[in-house]
């Protein structure tokens, strides 16, 4: 399902202007038309330069969360490593500037690439510091959480109003794939047209373009509550006064507004650009097939239709509404998931994107703007993760106007303050508007006569130019094939296939794997622990066998109460939502009698997911999630057929408006513990063995999605 403004609309042939909700009531939403009117006749440009104008459209992508600056644009190698964080530096195509090594292909294009590293908001709420990040103002209520009609415009809408498209004005500024929410009850203010008016609010056109069979079913105008029978209804709503005044000299602007609504509607462009299965596989894939990557596809798709500004949210996945590290906000696991799901996604899709623009001849008339309302805190916290920082963050431009090659200001040794060059959020909106051809001094009247400045801030002029800011290059560094293919990152590895040898508990967190105690060779015949076999057969499978063997002619040991043969994996990416596990494995003994008297009396089998305790992610000192386990009796079978055991498990938020805490990461484990009293004793001599021949372990997530009922 594809909806715009939460609703859904199906497209039909043949439409009347019964059908479409227009755009109307200018004086009674907010800008009255004669004030628009006087806005855009000023917009027209002082101080300018050779970029004034540059920019025909803006690509937006907002990372909603807040990007650790330390480990993106701004790294810090010789802060201590409690500041630096786990990753290095890599060396970019311009000598002297430097990203992190999760950018690897970003580092690629920094000739390309104007970076900010000294924008501030001295604010480390997400609400408010975002809000003024969009709008350039600060927040003047006691809370930005909630949409308010009298809050300052989003500069898009602000484009919106004052250079609509001239190719399709009816959808000049849209966000995708969804509104900016901060959970399921906060959708915070800063993305609307404000006071201006709803009829100036962003076209928002909610749905995930990476499913399979993917369409737009309608497009519908972005105001749903004001619906007229015939144009002349929408003149009736007008100020009589200013008709009468001005005799129809301003008529035409007026009439080409109520145009906008059937615009939307019947433009063809506008159809074609949401069919994505128009690109080939190869560029999809270039992009990376994630809902990250198809959306800017997508924008890059609306910008040829028409479209002036595509702002494109950083899309939420399912079940990460209600975690402590949801989106950028990486409040635990900052180093995991930075490297499991974020970086990667935007590093292939950013790259691919400037790329792509700039082949088809549209890089040097469509800027790329990559930022979010804040930072990360410079010292990683107790959960390895980084706290709320609008101190200092970093953005990155690419395109039309932007000088590449090039980085502007910068914070201090830590990361933690402006150490030149301070840049106001107010500045970078002023910045959009110059590249855009609207002078960002330019004076409106709202809706009760006061004067307004369409920003507070300035033009950061040594950012643009129409000549890379350097010719000098140098060879990149970063692994290329760090992150494989990232279209479909698992959250487990399932099966044994690849694995050349299991990592002992104490191994670390990355690279990620099966880790086991006790670890055994494979050609150990007198122990208990856990080994890695090939199966018999071609081509090569593998299994994982845990238990106990002693072999005719071994000498014998104890097993006492209490000892563990445990095999254990993190779960990637974890989430709140609906989790199935499942174990496939086969049973081996000398006979069923055996197993009876030696394993089944003696041992107890587990399924259980765990919360990691410390730093070290050992697994054997971590904490079982109350009930998240399950206990199994394998059953003795001569034939050793396939064996399934499954275990349901639903992790949720404590309460209302609370995360599940995530803390160091989940894992899950397979763990045989001897519980019985007496030590069970092998004797010397005789062939004796309990074994769990473990051929794969499944992890399916099934997350809530979002709740499409939710409105701004």
């Amino acid at each position: 399902m594809f909806v715009l403004n939460q609703k859904p609309a199906r497209l039909c042939d043949g439409l009347n202007r019964r059908q479409v909700l227009h755009i109307g009531g200018l004086g009674g939403l907010g800008l009255n038309l004669p004030a628009l009117l006087q806005a855009k006749e000023q917009s027209t440009g002082t101080n300018q330069d050779a970029c004034f104008g540059k920019a025909k459209n803006i690509i937006y992508l907002w990372l909603q969360g807040g990007p650790p600056q330390h480990e993106t644009f701004d790294p810090k190698p010789t802060a201590p490593k409690e500041i630096r964080g786990a990753f290095r530096p890599i060396q970019t195509t311009v000598p002297g500037i430097q990203f992190c090594e999760l950018l690897p292909r970003t580092a690629r294009i920094a000739d390309k690439l104007a970076v900010i590293r000294s924008i501030s908001t001295d604010d480390n709420v997400h609400s408010s510091s975002g809000y003024r990040v969009l709008t350039g103002y600060q927040y003047q209520g006691a809370n930005a959480r909630t949409i308010q009609s009298t809050d300052w415009p989003y500069f898009g809408s602000m484009v919106k109003m004052l250079q609509p498209s001239t190719a399709l004005p009816g959808l000049s500024t849209v966000w995708i794939p969804d509104i900016m929410r901060l959970n399921e009850s906060v959708t915070p203010a800063g993305q609307t047209g404000g006071f201006l008016g709803r009829q100036w609010d962003p076209d928002r056109f909610i749905g995930d373009p990476a499913k399979s069979g993917f369409r737009i079913d309608a497009l519908k105008s972005a105001i749903p509550d004001l619906q007229l029978e015939r144009r002349a209804s929408l003149l009736d709503r007008v100020d009589q006064s200013f008709l009468k005044e001005h005799q129809g000299q301003k008529t035409g602007l007026f009439e080409q507004y109520q145009q906008y609504a059937f615009d939307i509607l019947t433009n063809k462009s506008a159809h074609r650009a949401f069919q994505l299965d128009q690109e080939s596989d190869s560029l999809r894939q270039r992009y990376g097939t994630r809902t990250w990557g198809q959306c800017l596809i997508l924008a890059r798709r609306l910008i040829e239709a028409g479209v002036r500004l595509v702002h494109v949210n950083w899309p939420r996945d399912p079940g990460d509404s209600a975690v402590d590290n949801p989106l950028w906000d990486t409040h635990a696991q900052n180093a995991d998931r930075l490297e499991d799901v974020l970086c990667p996604q935007f590093d292939q899709g950013f790259t691919a994107l400037i790329e792509d623009l700039e082949q088809r001849g549209l890089l040097d008339e469509t800027l790329v703007v990559a930022i979010a309302e804040f930072g990360r805190t410079p010292k990683i916290n107790a959960l390895a993760g980084r706290d709320h920082w609008g101190a200092v963050f970093s953005c990155a431009m690419a395109g039309a106007g932007i000088a590449g090659g090039q980085t502007y200001g910068a914070s201090d040794k830590h990361g933690a303050f402006p150490a030149k060059d301070r840049v106001d959020p107010g500045d970078i909106t002023a910045t959009l508007f110059h590249l855009l051809g609207i002078d960002p001094g330019s004076h409106f009247q709202d809706r009760v006569g006061r004067e307004l400045r369409l920003t507070e801030g300035h033009p950061i002029f040594p950012l643009l130019g129409v000549q890379p800011a350097t010719t000098q290059r140098t060879n990149p560094g970063g692994d290329l094939s760090r992150f494989g293919t990232l279209d479909e990152r698992p959250i487990l590895n399932s099966d044994f296939s690849d694995s050349d040898h299991l990592n002992p508990v104490t191994f670390g967190s990355r690279p990620k794997g099966w880790r086991a105690d006790p670890i055994l060779p494979s050609s150990t015949n007198n122990a208990f622990g856990v080994s890695l076999n090939d199966s018999s057969g071609k081509p090569r499978k593998r299994h994982v066998s845990i238990g106990f063997q002693i072999e005719q002619g071994a000498d014998g040991f104890a097993i006492r109460k209490g000892q563990k043969a445990l095999l254990a994996q993190e779960i990637r990416n974890p989430r709140t939502g609906r989790y199935l596990l499942t174990a496939k494995l086969r049973t081996e003994a000398s006979s069923q009698a055996l197993w009876e008297q030696l394993f089944l009396k003696h041992w107890v089998c587990r399924l259980q997911f765990f919360r990691y305790s410390d730093s070290t992610k050992n697994p054997l000192n971590s904490e079982t999630l109350q009930e998240q386990l399950i206990r199994f009796s394998p059953e003795y079978h001569s034939d050793s057929p396939i064996e399934q055991h499954e275990m349901e498990v639903l992790l949720t938020p404590p309460g209302p408006g609370r995360n599940f805490a995530i803390g160091r990461g989940l894992g899950i484990a397979l763990v045989l513990e001897k519980t019985s009293n007496p030590p069970l004793m092998l004797p010397q001599g005789e062939a004796q063995k309990g074994l769990l021949h473990l051929d794969q372990i499944q992890l399916e997530f099934k997350g809530r999605f979002r709740d499409e009922n939710v409105t701004v």
